[in-house]
Order: C-alpha cells, then sequence, then structure tokens
C-alpha cells in the first residue's frame, strides 16, 4: 500500500528555507515573503488611492506601512503563542522571539494589524473603513507570498491522500499528503486578491465604506475554513472539543464571518 501511494504523489521540491547564509547571518524566505508581502502591499495601495476620493495621501501610506508591519509581527506571533502552541512557550519565554523558526497566527496578525490600523488613522485622522477598503485589497498579497513560504519550509501541510497531487513532505511522514499551503495561496491569495480587485474597480462598493473589507474577511474565513478540510490539524492541539472535523482555523474563522457580515450590511454607512 506504502508503494502505491508513494507512486502517485508529485515529489515535493525540496528548496532550502535559507536562502543565504553569510556568517551567522541567515536569509530566509519565511522572511522574504513578509518583507515583499508588505513591500508590494504598500505599491498596490499607492496605486489604489490614485483613485477619485482617496481617503488618504500617498505619504500617509508610506507612513502606514511601518505600523502594518509591527501589527503583522506582534499580532501574528502572540496570536501564534496564545492560540496555538500556549503551554510550549509557558515553558519556554525565549522562544517566542524565534521568528525564523516559524509559528504566525492570521488572526493574530489581523487583530494586531487592525489594532494599528485604527490608532494610525485616528492619530492622522483618516476615515478608518474607507481606509481599511483599500487595505482589505492589498492584503491578499501578503497572504499569498506567506503560504508560499510555509510550502517551502515544508510547514502547515496537508493530511495524508491517495489523490495525484500528494506530496511526501520532509516533516510529515513517509505518506503524501495535501500540498493546502498551495490550496491557501491559491484561495486567500491569488482568488481573494482578483475578486477585490475587480469589486473595486467595476463596482460601486468602493463608495460603500466597510463593504470592501467585508468581503476580505469573510473571503478569508471561508477560504480557510475550506481548506481546513484538507490541511493536518496542528499536532499539539488536534482537532478540537472531541471532534473530528474542527480546527483552531475553523474556530478563529467564526468570529471573522460575523464581523464581515456586520459590515456588509450594516445600515449606517458612515466611515468612521
Amino acid at each position: 500500500m506504502l508503494e502505491i501511494l508513494l507512486s502517485l504523489g508529485l515529489t515535493y521540491p525540496d528548496i532550502s528555507p535559507v536562502i543565504v547564509k553569510i556568517g551567522p547571518l541567515s536569509i530566509r524566505w519565511y522572511s522574504m515573503a513578509y518583507l515583499f508581502g508588505w513591500a508590494f502591499a504598500w505599491y498596490y495601495m499607492l496605486q489604489l488611492i490614485k483613485k477619485r476620493g482617496a481617503p488618504c495621501s500617498a505619504a500617509q501610506v508610506g507612513d502606514f506601512a511601518f505600523w502594518a508591519m509591527i501589527g503583522i509581527i506582534i499580532g501574528g506571533r502572540l496570536g501564534y503563542v496564545l492560540f496555538y502552541n500556549f503551554s510550549f512557550y509557558w515553558g519556554h519565554p525565549g522562544d517566542i522571539l524565534a521568528l525564523w523558526d516559524g509559528g504566525m497566527s492570521f488572526h493574530g496578525g489581523f487583530i494586531g494589524v487592525s489594532v494599528a490600523t485604527y490608532l494610525f488613522c485616528k492619530n492622522q485622522k483618516i476615515a478608518f473603513l474607507r481606509f481599511t477598503d483599500i487595505l482589505a485589497c492589498a492584503a491578499p498579497i501578503g497572504l499569498f507570498l506567506g503560504r508560499l513560504a510555509n510550502f517551502i519550509n515544508g510547514e502547515l501541510f496537508g493530511r495524508i491522500t491517495d489523490s495525484n497531487i500528494g506530496m511526501v513532505f520532509p516533516r510529515g511522514g513517509p505518506l503524501p499528503r495535501h500540498p493546502s499551503q498551495l490550496y491557501e495561496a491559491a484561495l486567500e491569495g491569488l482568488a481573494l486578491f482578483f475578486i477585490l480587485w475587480f469589486l473595486f474597480h467595476f463596482t460601486a462598493l468602493r463608495k460603500k465604506p466597510g463593504v470592501l473589507t467585508g468581503v476580505f474577511i469573510i473571503g478569508y474565513a471561508a477560504a480557510r475554513t475550506f481548506v481546513e478540510q484538507f490541511r493536518e490539524p496542528d499536532n499539539q492541539l488536534g482537532f478540537l472539543y472531541g471532534t473530528d472535523f474542527l480546527t483552531m482555523g475553523q474556530l478563529l474563522s467564526i468570529p471573522m464571518v460575523l464581523l464581515g457580515l456586520y459590515l456588509i450590511f450594516r445600515k449606517d454607512r458612515k466611515a468612521i
């Protein structure tokens, strides 16, 4: 049986997670994904605000880029620590800073960047939801690159499969698994990017503060919930509450759906 499964699977392109090493300094794909995702999203936001009636200036987008990076890193890391592996980090607090080993939570990063965005908009007197609509359109760029980095790291792989697209991951045992990182890159990244691109450029929804933000939030939650059916649950958590289907990623996506629905269907269209 093992030989049959192995013959069906694709070959995992075992790419070193380290791009280049100079003495004690290592440049990794994981960190570069965050850097390039941040830079490309910044550039894309600059293109979006060229539309008439933009909520902010190019200089303000540049200033926000720093706030966003801090919010993503702090929120993403603390979210992973609290939601996914609290017991480990409680006993090894020094490892919280080891970002190069992976371990970032989107939901934590979402909270972190939301707080950073609110504080930034309040400081700059920018309409919060109009600004988050611009940010929401750019966010899938970072998600796409982040999931590719997960794939290169050989982490967050999928469940065992006998399909032809299964791959044997170095840290996933001898059997082929779903390349769930690529599913997420396609849905959370590419698909969500083009949906928001279309809505922004070809509909009037960008004139309704908060709607594009809501679409992004629900789109991410839906994509994540779907892909979790193929993704291997975290070893330290497994399935939740004695079920054989509910994962932490799905549980954390529920309040996101509720928030997204509120933003899309709320009657008060003030930008806040």
